[in-house]
């Protein structure tokens, strides 16, 4: 059984009581509303457009298929997958079927999908064949010898190479015939255990693996719905990466009100806002970078834009400027969110606020999250000074998956979790973001630890020492520079250094952008630490004085 880690009787009965936590599931929506919205479009694709009786269909097919090819309860079952029907649909039929369901962001490459599959004993993987330039099944080939509990490989799309197991045939075959009707409710995951693991990056830059019991993911669907003012008559855009924040409004959200999500299996700026036109998306949640891309695209004026009401920006901090610029081109309001992967969501910002109060705060958090800035001691600051943020939540998660040592230092006993983001309230009580504790760099949304980069960079026999700092970037948010210092009377280029990592199957979004070749790095705590701060002076001086 999926017991989460934290969860303790006192806090289902406290979440119980207060109406927080209930006993409906996600399979349960959707059996709903095959019967209440059954022929109208649920998911579509650049692939399918699925009724709501379609998507049940199909969630019942692939729950089916996953047991009959032998797999168990609380088997592991990760999916790495563009923005596909299927993705969405794998996890409702994981649920169905008692499976725990990972989603691996799809540009993970070899040194961080072996982890993944190793940490977890995956059981089966989900994937396409290949994948933009990139051959999946190739990889997890090379990874074979390597990952033993590895049985299963589910491929979608219409080439399926030998060994493997159709999704597109599986869904075709009426295996509902086989079984009982109520079959699938007794192999379901209930409400308080989890079979969803949302995946976030660790210190070292491979994943942390979050447990999403249902009652708690079922609470943030509820919030998200209200905040948007979801209805059936809604239609939620997917143009983010699997897995991020905004993607997470249309695969909770949506469904609890019967809303159409569309998806884009990559962004292009100008086939999203083709999508907006064509399927008459309401709101869109995106990235700031993806934001701005849309809004200054040449072809921008082309493109009918008033079937939106509302967009989210979320993932990374949103300029004002850009935001300002962003509602006066689309003419709707753009509202910010606050959460993390491990935390669940925090503040959302009110559609109907000022200007000021959308773009500069994340807004307030919703009754059964709780939001506190402390200082360093843990103590509660006075309101209007800065401290780091914590949240305790019905919507978090229970724990990091088989590792209660992370899970002890990240939450409190009491449950707060810390964030590592600095803020305060003002006078409105909306929360404003101000910086973060650590190094972290944030390039378009995706996260970026400085020592995984910087530890590869140094394993190459020309380099003696490497410092990753974050160098702003106004698309973007930040890019990865490198500062290194060369071995004695050797050199590195730039190409050099970036073919040197890609061989190591570093996720391609991690790579450095630029390159400063250094006599020395600056340190501080008499040499012991590299003084970032410094380098990010060099590199902010650099850039201005060029002009970007």
């Amino acid at each position: 059984m999926a017991i989460p880690s934290r969860i303790t009787q006192e806090m289902i009965d406290h979440y119980q009581k207060e109406g927080y936590w209930d006993t409906t599931t996600f399979a349960q929506i959707w059996d709903r509303n095959a019967i209440q919205y059954g022929d109208r479009v649920a998911l579509v694709d650049g692939r399918h457009r699925l009724t709501w009786a379609d998507c049940k269909q199909w969630i019942d097919r692939m729950a089916l298929g996953f047991l009959e090819r032998g797999m168990k309860r609380d088997d592991v079952m990760v999916a790495q997958l563009p923005n596909y029907v299927e993705m969405n649909l794998a996890r409702v039929a994981c649920e169905k079927a008692g499976l725990i369901f990972i989603q691996a962001l799809r540009n993970l490459r070899h040194r961080e999908m072996e982890y993944i599959i190793k940490y977890t004993d995956t059981v089966g993987i989900i994937m396409p064949w290949k994948f933009g330039n990139f051959d999946h099944f190739q990889m997890i080939q090379d990874l074979m010898p390597n990952i033993p509990t590895l049985k299963h490989i589910f491929v979608v799309g219409d080439e399926i190479p030998p060994g493997t197991v159709s999704i597109g045939e599986m869904v075709r075959e009426p295996l509902e015939e086989r079984y009982p009707p109520d079959h699938l409710e007794r192999t379901a995951c209930p409400p308080l255990e989890f079979c969803l693991i949302g995946q976030t990056t660790g210190t070292t830059g491979f994943p942390k693996f979050v447990e999403w019991p249902i009652a708690s993911r079922m609470f943030q669907a509820r919030t998200f719905a209200g905040a948007l003012r979801l209805t059936d008559k809604d239609v939620l855009a997917i143009v983010s990466p699997g897995g991020a924040g905004a993607s997470s409004m249309a695969y909770l959200g949506a469904p609890l009100v019967g809303a159409k999500v569309v998806m884009l299996d990559r962004f292009d700026a100008e086939a999203a806002l083709r999508q907006v036109q064509e399927e008459g998306v309401t709101i869109g949640a995106l990235v700031p970078s993806q934001l701005q891309m849309m809004v200054r695209h040449p072809d921008f004026e082309k493109y009918d834009m008033s079937s939106l009401r509302v967009v989210v920006s979320t993932g990374a901090a949103l300029a004002y400027q850009d935001g300002v610029e962003a509602e006066e081109k689309l003419g709707v309001p753009i509202v910010q969110a606050y959460g993390s992967t491990d935390s669940g969501n925090g503040g959302f910002g009110n559609m109907d606020d000022e200007r000021e109060e959308r773009l500069l705060t994340v807004g307030k958090c919703v009754p059964g999250i709780e939001l506190k800035l402390v200082d360093e001691d843990g103590n509660e600051v006075p309101q209007g000074e800065v401290g780091e943020a914590w949240l305790r939540s019905a919507a978090s998660g229970s724990g990091y998956f088989r590792d209660p040592e992370t899970t002890r230092e990240s939450w409190t006993e009491d449950g707060w979790f810390k964030m590592g983001d600095l803020g305060r309230i003002n006078r409105h009580g909306n929360l404003v973001l101000v910086g973060r504790k650590k190094d972290l760099i944030i390039r378009g949304g995706q996260n970026i630890f400085p020592a995984e980069v910087e530890n590869l960079i140094m394993s190459h026999p020309n380099v003696s020492q490497a410092s990753i700092v974050g160098m702003p970037d106004p698309l973007m948010g930040e890019k990865c520079c490198a500062y290194v210092v060369p071995m004695p009377g050797k050199t590195i280029a730039f190409d050099e250094m970036v073919a040197f990592l890609q061989k190591t199957d570093l996720a391609s979004y991690k790579l450095p952008e630029r390159l400063e070749i250094v006599d020395e790095l600056p340190t501080v705590a008499e040499g012991q630490k590299v003084d970032k701060k410094a380098l990010l002076r060099d590199i902010e001086a650099k850039l201005k004085s060029e002009g970007a």
